[in-house]
Order: C-alpha cells, then sequence, then structure tokens
C-alpha cells in the first residue's frame, strides 16, 4: 500500500497561504510514492485546487444532508463542486465541540460516498479510557459505529481510510508509543476484516496526533501504519515535508 500523508489545517489559512500549499505540490511531485493530500478550511478548497496539481485536496467535515436548512454547514455535494476529493469525518475535535456521535459520522460517511468523496473517518481514545484500560474498546466501537455501508465492498481500500488519533495526543506534542500505535492499529484492521471481509485488508490505517519531523519515520516504520493525518506540522513546507520525505523512505 503506499503511505498516504494528509494534512489537516483546521481553522487555520488564508490565501496567502496557497504559497505554502503549491511548494507541498512541488514536493510531492519530488515523491511519487507517497499520496499526498492537504484539508483546509473550505474557504480554501477552490483556489487550493486551481493552485495544485499533483496532491489530493478535501474538506474538514460535511453535512448529514445534501442540502437544506443548514445555516453555516457544506454539504458533500458542496464540497466536491468546489474541487475536493475527499472529506475527514468524526475528528475528536468535531466529537468533543458538536457532540457527533458515531451514528452521525457513520451518516455524514454515507452521504460523502454518495457525493463521489472518498474519506478519512477518525477514531480515537481519551486519556482517562486509555488509563483506565478501555483504549481498544472504545476505539473498536468507534470503528464499528462509524463505518459506512458499502454499495461494494470490495471497493473499501479505494474509497475509505481510517486515522487512528489518540485524543491526548492530538496538539499536545504527546506521542503515543510506536509499539502501543502498533498495537492500536492491528485492533483496527481486525474490526475492518469483520466488518469488510478481505477487502479489509486493503483499507489504510494513518496514525495522527502531533506527528512531526522527527517523529514521523518511526510512526511510518511501525507495522500496520499506511501514514499520517498531520496537523500543525501541516501547516508550513519546513515542517511538512520531512513527513513526506520519511514516507516515501519507508514505500
Amino acid at each position: 500500500m503506499r503511505p498516504y500523508i494528509v494534512g489537516n489545517w483546521k481553522m487555520n489559512g488564508v490565501k496567502a497561504m496557497l504559497a505554502e500549499a503549491r511548494a507541498i505540490d512541488r514536493a510531492a511531485g519530488r515523491n511519487p510514492g507517497v499520496d499526498v493530500a492537504l484539508a483546509p478550511p473550505a474557504t480554501l478548497i477552490g483556489p487550493l485546487r486551481d493552485a495544485v496539481t499533483m496532491i489530493g485536496v478535501g474538506g474538514q467535515d460535511c453535512h448529514t444532508a445534501e442540502k437544506g436548512a443548514h445555516t453555516g454547514d457544506m454539504s458533500a455535494v458542496m464540497l466536491a463542486d468546489a474541487g475536493a476529493d475527499f472529506v475527514i469525518l468524526g475528528h475528536s475535535e468535531r466529537r468533543r465541540d458538536h457532540g457527533e456521535t458515531d451514528a452521525v459520522v457513520k451518516a455524514k460517511a454515507e452521504t460523502a460516498l454518495a457525493a463521489g468523496l472518498t474519506l478519512i473517518v477518525c477514531v480515537g481514545e481519551t486519556l482517562a479510557e486509555r488509563d483506565a484500560g478501555q483504549a481498544e474498546a472504545i476505539v473498536g466501537a468507534q470503528v464499528d459505529g462509524s463505518l459506512p455501508v458499502l454499495a461494494d465492498p470490495a471497493s473499501a481500500g479505494l474509497r475509505l481510510a481510517i486515522a487512528y488519533e489518540p485524543v491526548w495526543a492530538i496538539g499536545t506534542g504527546r506521542v503515543a508509543a510506536v509499539e502501543d500505535v502498533v498495537v492500536m492499529h492491528a485492533a483496527i484492521r481486525e474490526r475492518l476484516m469483520a466488518a469488510l471481509g478481505e477487502a479489509g485488508a486493503a483499507v489504510r490505517i494513518l496514525y495522527g496526533g502531533s506527528v512531526n519531523a522527527e517523529n514521523a519515520a518511526a510512526l511510518l516504520a511501525a507495522e500496520g501504519v499506511g501514514g499520517a493525518l498531520v496537523g500543525g506540522a501541516s501547516l508550513t513546507t519546513e515542517a511538512f515535508l520531512p513527513i513526506i520525505a520519511a514516507a516515501s523512505h519507508e514505500d
């Protein structure tokens, strides 16, 4: 499987940052064995799509409905129309700040698939849940509850990726131990295989949570890690390019 490195810009980015996106795009061209993508704020999806040629462009969320009276929300159809080819769903910040349940994430995922988008579905436990020995159970339940129904399960590897992001490691500078990442990715793989059959083996499982130039090589070399969902380190070319390069070395 080709490594998949995705930058989630979150609520960061104005048009001046398109220069960073162009530089990342050029770097992706120098690392052809890696799939690279950026998820900018919705205001930049169209301009970023026009600015790059080598990388994927995605949204950070979508509504469960195709259209309607939902002030301030974005539908999957709108994301696709703006130039997005994928969407991140179920990020812990959405689950925490907006009360999104697994059922809501699943509904969003099915709407996004219908609009022709591919998916990155996020799962992850809190520190309290990990300390209580519940991490695998919590994450497994999120996988089971958030996965969309695929009309063609054999296409799962092309339509879906899972991002494991321990909540306590997002934006904190703390990173899960590599051995814990391996265990969790294996547990997620078991859930995917149970839900999708053999097609579950083709779904890439990304790690996210304070990924940076210093720890990327070790994380990406870990068994079962198919890429990274990168937050703050994806905002600058200087910080993001070493992560792409590390993925290239693991291809």
